[in-house]
C-alpha cells in the first residue's frame, strides 16, 4: 500500500452542488450535491484513476508532501435575527 496526497479544488456551482477538480490528475473531474458528497466522490475518482494507471502499467503522478499548512474552507452562515 502507498499513501499519496493530491490537492483537490471544490467549487460551488450556480445550479447547486460542488464541482471537483484535481489539478495533478488531468481528467479527474467529479461532482457532489453537498461538500461531504463532493469529498467522497473526489476520493473515489482519484482511487479509480490511479488504479487504472497501475493496471495499464503507467507511472503514478507525483503526489504532494504533507504540509503543516492549515486547511482553509469558506463557511457561509445565515443569521435569523439579522
Amino acid at each position: 500500500m502507498k499513501m499519496i496526497r493530491y490537492t483537490v479544488y471544490f467549487e460551488p456551482l450556480k445550479e447547486g452542488g460542488y464541482g471537483v477538480v484535481v489539478p495533478s490528475l488531468p481528467g479527474v473531474i467529479t461532482y457532489g450535491k453537498t461538500l461531504r458528497e463532493a469529498r467522497k466522490m473526489a476520493k473515489e475518482a482519484i482511487e479509480c484513476h490511479l488504479e487504472g494507471l497501475l493496471k495499464d502499467g503507467q507511472p503514478l503522478p507525483e503526489g504532494e508532501e504533507p504540509s503543516e499548512e492549515p486547511i482553509r474552507e469558506k463557511v457561509s452562515v445565515l443569521l435569523k435575527s439579522a
